[in-house]
């Protein structure tokens, strides 16, 4: 095999890192640009329930793409001349979008939590977030909201 017919595997880290950079914050502890210096209002409560579950992001379409790109320029450029050529890269797109698709899932998939807190009102939330803080069934927290997005934090 030709240096040449190589050269889409070697943008499969760049793609694995440009997946990652997808994800959106779910964790108490990071914040977007766009959320950093604004206001939020805090209330605390005492948690009752705290349970393991997976956050998945939806797909943003990069996987499919980048996989679909690569698929389509390795099989095409090494597999079949002419028209088999043109058969073997729209394969190789196919495949290729399938498996990018795939690991988009895999890459964005991350541990997390639902944790249910009594509020000192009286009220019962759950909020869903990363599992990146140790939250236990008995800890006094606050409950942290604002532009659409609410914490819990120790």
């Amino acid at each position: 095999m030709k240096l040449n017919h190589l050269a889409p595997l070697l943008f499969l880290p760049a793609a694995v890192s440009l997946l990652q950079g997808c994800a959106h914050p779910t964790s108490a502890s990071t914040f977007t640009p766009g959320q950093a210096q604004q206001v939020q209002s805090v209330t605390m409560g005492v948690v009752e329930t705290v349970r393991p579950v997976t956050i998945q992001p939806g797909p943003t379409g990069v996987g499919a793409v980048a996989g679909g790109a690569m698929g389509g320029i390795a099989a095409g450029s090494t597999i079949g001349g002419g028209n088999g050529s043109i058969l073997a890269g729209l394969g190789g797109a196919l495949l290729g979008g399938m498996a990018g698709n795939a690991v988009e899932s895999r890459v964005t998939r991350r541990a997390g939590v639902e944790i249910g807190v009594r509020l000192d009102s009286g009220q019962l939330i759950a909020v869903t977030q990363d599992a990146d803080q140790p939250i236990s069934p008995g800890d006094r927290v606050r409950v942290l909201s604002g532009g659409g997005v609410t914490r819990v934090t120790r």
